[in-house]
Formats: structure tokens, sequence, C-alpha cells
């Protein structure tokens, strides 16, 4: 059997490889051999092409070679990375009604800098600073926003301002998080066996990652009940970020505050409540207009301060009607950042 490896890009893609090969496509789905949609800056358009369904599962088929995952009747979904870090997701019937869903994320805009974002106008230059300085110093951040808002991209442009000399673990369901820093190592999950054994989860790796000297551990989305996991790493003293879906920044805290709760029933809210605000720093908030346009919406701070089962949280910048208004809270948290990491720099 010829290896993956081997196998050219144009005749693993195909009739898709045209679409693959321009950068100004975002994203690229099949509802179905004769409806094939693609996404420029944040907008579908339906495409020309028309495939027989048995090209769709030879498409998958090729696809899935670089992974090495599966996909069959047992297994009918599958979540995969291909080689040049793209994300692929399909769906096969019974699951759905008749036809193969396939969903090709391209890796574009995901290996920028905070740098770059900011002069892209995802933030302003300002934000990015204050970020910057964040991340320098060990602070927790989480990212949080919808489907394709650019969390991926954000944080991986976090996760490469980490001082070089730190050692970091990212977690991820697909390899998505690439820092531009020497010392790196990914974990991924994996999917149980024919047998039902040998199912890795996040919550498992998270426990593994805290055994391997992390600096930082990073953790690309957290869904469940890794929540649990990744607040009790944190309050350890073990610096970290990751993504959350959320409507909102605050949204984003309560979810975190809900979410553990799902570890089991001796998991009390009267923990929860404190410990999320002792590990999370910051929460920005990032959206997708309806025009395409992704921009940082908010950015609050966690005071760590608790009452009646509330968490305490200051607004450092908001985007209203196109422009950022400033809380009132944000001179004192810059102060106290740029002190910090002035006091660091002098002890070096």
């Amino acid at each position: 059997m010829e290896k993956a490896s081997e196998i050219e890009p144009s005749v693993v893609f195909g009739a898709l490889y045209p679409f693959i090969c321009d950068n100004s496509i975002e994203e690229i789905w099949i509802n179905s051999p004769e409806r094939i949609f693609i996404a420029r800056k944040g907008k579908s358009e339906l495409t020309n092409l028309i495939l027989t369904a048995q090209e769709v599962r030879e498409l998958v088929e090729r696809t899935l070679l670089w992974s090495g995952r599966r996909l069959d009747l047992s297994h009918p979904f599958v979540d995969a990375r291909l080689p040049d870090g793209s994300r692929l997701h399909v769906v096969i019937p019974e699951i759905t009604a008749e036809h193969w869903a396939v969903n090709i994320r391209k890796h574009i805009a995901q290996s920028l800098s905070l740098t770059q974002l900011s002069e892209a106008g995802l933030l302003t230059p300002e934000i990015s600073e204050f970020l910057q300085l964040a991340m320098r110093e060990g602070l927790n951040l989480l990212i949080s926003g919808g489907t394709q808002a650019g969390k991926t991209t954000l944080l991986n442009a976090l996760a490469s301002e980490i001082p070089y000399s730190h050692r970091v673990v990212t977690i991820e369901e697909v390899f998505e998080i690439h820092p531009r820093l020497p010392d790196v190592i990914q974990l991924q999950t994996r999917g149980a066996n024919l047998q039902g054994d040998g199912e890795i989860t996040l919550r498992r790796l998270v426990k593994e990652a805290l055994r391997m000297r992390p600096n930082r551990i990073i953790i690309g989305e957290v869904r469940e009940a890794e929540a649990l996991d990744l607040l009790i790493a944190l309050n350890s003293g073990l610096p970290g970020m990751g993504t959350i879906h959320a409507n909102s920044a605050r949204d984003a805290v309560m979810k975190l505050q809900t979410l553990p709760l799902l570890a089991g029933a001796n998991i009390s809210h009267a923990f929860i409540v404190p410990t999320v605000a002792s590990a999370i720093d910051f929460v920005v908030q990032v959206a997708m207009d309806f025009e395409g346009n992704r921009r940082v919406t908010e950015v609050i701070a966690l005071t760590g301060r608790t009452e009646k089962s509330q968490i305490e949280m200051e607004t450092l910048w908001q985007l209203v009607d196109g422009k950022y208004v400033e809380g009132i809270a944000l001179g004192s948290i810059q102060s106290r950042l740029h002190q910090r990491f002035t006091n660091a720099r002098s002890e070096l």
C-alpha cells in the first residue's frame, strides 16, 4: 500500500485541490455530492463543483491515510488533522440522513503573530501589548467566542509570546496549536478501539501533562469535565490558558463554573466558584460580525474576589459601536502589570 506521505496533495484532495490552494478560502464543506460550499471572510458560497458519492468517500479515505483515524459504522464521526494543519471532520449515515458530511477547516491565519493580528484589525496595539505582558508574566487567560470567531488563531499567537525558556505542553483533541517556541510537547486525545478500549481523554492528558515538568499548559478547547483538571492545575501555581465556546466573556466565566460539575456528584458549586476566581486572570472574547470581520470584543479581569457565590469581574475593554471603551479598572491593572514586568527584568 502506498504510504500517506508519498501521495501528492493534488491526488489526495482531487477536485477540491484548487480550493485547498486558494488562501482566500477558509473552509470547505460537502453537504452532498452536488452541494459543495466554501467560506471566504466568514461568508459561505455554493460552488459549481459536483462530485459523485463514490468520489466523496474516496476523498475521505485518502485524507484519513494521513491521520490514522478510523471511520466506520461503529465510529461514524472522525476529527483529524491534515499535514498542513487543516482540520478534517466527517460524519456518515445513519448519523446523517443520507450523504457523508465533510468539513475541511483550513490552516491559514493560525500562524500569525500577535503583532500581525493587531495590524489585521483583530485587536488594537494597546490590547496586544497588554496581552504580551500578561503572557510574559505567566498570567492565566481564557479565550472565549463562537465557532470560527478566531479563538485558536489568537491562542496560537498568545502561545508564541511565552518566554523562550519555558517548557510548554499543549493538550488537544486534534493538533492545532503550534507555538513558535523551542521546548514544546503536543498531546492529542485518542478514541477507543473496536473492543472499546484504549480511549485517552482530555482529562487523562491534563494529568499526564503535569508529570512532564511544564512551565505552561495550554488546552485547545475546554468542553466538559476536563475543566476541573485545568482549574486544579492552574490553582497549583502552573500558568496556562485555553479556549471555550461562549457568547460573552462573562458567560465564559459562568460556563467554567458549570463544566467542572460534570466530573462527579462530589464536586460542589461552593468549591468551584472560588477556584475559578483564583485560577483565571483574564478572559478575552472574540467574535465575527456579519461581514466576516473578526474582532476582540471584550477583555475582562477577574479580581480573585467572590461575594455570595458571585465572581467579581472588571471590564478592561469593550467594543461598542465599532470603538473600544476602556473600563475604569484598566489603568490600575495596567500599572500593576507593567510594575511586575519591570521588577522581573530588574531581578535578571
